[in-house]
């Protein structure tokens, strides 16, 4: 029923903020398993937000969700999550997810998700 495009919506190059409430997502968890279950639920919901299973995680991202050691995971992150063409010919997708940790001024509060440029290549 999309009769916009020519191709399916998860096809396009896109970039969204969205704020992760890691908080939920880690409630009962284990304290020595909390930052690495943490970096696994990023990667879930990139996978469920773009529609791709490839996702790449920023560096600086692992640092800030491990910068308080691996028990006092911050409660919420405000990511980037851009997905991007595979330039390697050898790749099984052709597209995969890049999820950055963006920097939130005051708080969380008011902050949705957020259309960052649409780029149709």
């Amino acid at each position: 029923m999309v009769e916009k495009g020519n191709k399916p919506r998860k096809e396009e190059v896109v970039t969204r903020e969205y704020t992760i409430n890691l908080h939920k997502r880690l409630h009962g968890c284990t304290f020595k398993k909390k930052a690495p279950k943490a970096i696994k639920e990023i990667r879930k919901f990139a996978q469920k937000a773009m529609g791709t299973t490839d996702v790449r995680v920023d560096v600086k991202l692992n640092k800030f969700v491990w910068s308080r050691g691996i028990r006092s995971v911050p409660r919420r992150v405000r990511v980037r999550i851009a997905r991007k063409r595979n330039e390697d010919e050898d790749a099984k997708e052709e597209l995969y997810s890049l999820v950055t940790v963006t920097e939130v001024p005051e708080g969380f509060k008011g902050l949705g998700t957020k259309v960052i440029d649409d780029d149709d290549e």
